[in-house]
């Protein structure tokens, strides 16, 4: 198959829709598939055999790591080039459009993803009156496509309940190879702490935003003594975060990759997640390939990977004590920790990229038997 596939954000960002799109493309490519990635121009022309064609754009004034890329007639001839089979449209939003106006001109069956949950997001950035709005023009693109996919049951449910029609989901994923729990060491738990190795460690890796209540994690700070936070990445509400965690043990780490990020999970004594705006939480399903006991709000998508009291513990989003709560449950015996981090990597071995790109690769086939039968008819 030759798979155009559209994103508003690609390498070298990092993000967990980035993640994904890096890991199925790959797979995509060794599986003998084509793939032309079409998205905001970050400087590269090629990903792992496939061909990258990078819009210019501006940054988002929210969020300047990201760029608003907009469509144009160019996009038209290079997708006439490479000739598609399908078009796969990640998180229609700017250039996404672009992509379902390409596959509805030039007549190419049309895939859509969705991976953030925008409608959410807005209360955090004081826009929550154009909730219904967006919920409507989301309908509008989605419905174009002949198939929606979405990253967890709960997400799934979200877009049927809004209207969103063809709605299944695409199965998560997990490199189980780069986070393993062997990685674990007192260097880089010395790193974390900032010296302070014997303590108790607690990790947030993510985007550093206001939609994430990132803040939330400073009642657990207080509550346990001595306790002390990494928090992985970058983002635009890093510095109010800096203000709003001064005087605590938080240490602001910053970016980290590969083995150094593997580490980290591994390292850390419980990975904290208060966000309640998760379509999947691809950063949890990491932490637990790693070994890492998981904290999290029970919203979104994050309930088809955390088991409460299995390979983590869950709490309500709303409840102000529930993540101390279930912290200090967390920290109360190692032996019961020792085994929420054995489950959590079997939970996590049951999802690796492969698997994933295989279910998607099915559901394209799946769309054009469709395509080709409608044409036929």
């Amino acid at each position: 198959m030759r798979i155009a596939l559209f994103t508003e954000t690609f390498l070298p960002k990092v993000d967990g829709i980035v993640t994904r799109l890096r890991h199925t493309v790959e797979h995509l490519q060794r599986n003998g598939d084509q793939v032309l990635v079409v998205c905001p121009d970050g400087g590269l022309t090629e990903y792992k055999g496939a061909k990258i064609y990078g819009v210019s754009g501006v940054p988002l004034p929210m969020y300047p790591e990201l760029k608003m890329a907009f469509p144009r007639p160019s996009i038209g001839h290079v997708l006439e080039d490479f000739k598609p089979d399908l078009i796969h449209v990640v998180n229609p939003a700017i250039l996404g459009l672009g992509g379902i106006y390409f596959a509805k001109s030039l007549n190419i069956p049309l895939v859509a993803s969705y991976h953030t949950h925008l409608p959410q997001y807005l209360s955090h950035y004081g826009l929550g009156a154009l909730e219904g709005l967006l919920w409507e023009l989301l309908k509008a693109a989605h419905n174009q496509a002949q198939l929606n996919l979405c990253t967890s049951t709960a997400m799934v449910q979200e877009l049927v309940n809004h209207g969103i029609e063809r709605v299944d989901l695409w199965q998560r994923g997990v490199d189980t190879e780069m986070f393993q729990p062997h990685l674990r060491t007192k260097q880089m738990r010395s790193r974390l702490s900032q010296g302070f190795p014997d303590h108790p460690l607690f990790l947030y890796v993510g985007r550093v935003a206001a939609e994430k209540q990132i803040d939330e994690i400073k009642g657990v700070l207080e509550a346990i003594p001595n306790s002390r936070l990494a928090i992985v990445g970058d983002g635009p509400g890093r510095e109010d975060l800096e203000a709003h965690f001064a005087g605590t043990n938080t240490h602001f780490v910053g970016y980290l990759h590969g083995l150094e990020l593997g580490s980290a999970y591994a390292s850390a004594d419980a990975f904290i997640f208060p966000s309640r705006t998760e379509t999947l939480g691809l950063v949890l399903l990491e932490a637990m390939a790693a070994g890492c006991p998981v904290v999290a709000a029970a919203s979104g998508g994050i309930t088809d990977i955390v088991t409460d009291g299995v390979n983590g513990y869950l709490f309500e989003p709303h409840d102000p004590q529930g993540a101390i709560a279930a912290t200090q449950r967390l920290l109360k015996t190692s032996s019961e920790r020792e085994i929420l981090r054995q489950n959590a990597r079997q939970e996590a071995e049951k999802w690796g990229w492969a698997a994933s790109t295989a279910q998607l690769q099915r559901y394209y086939q799946e769309v054009l038997y469709s395509a080709s039968f409608s044409a036929a008819a």
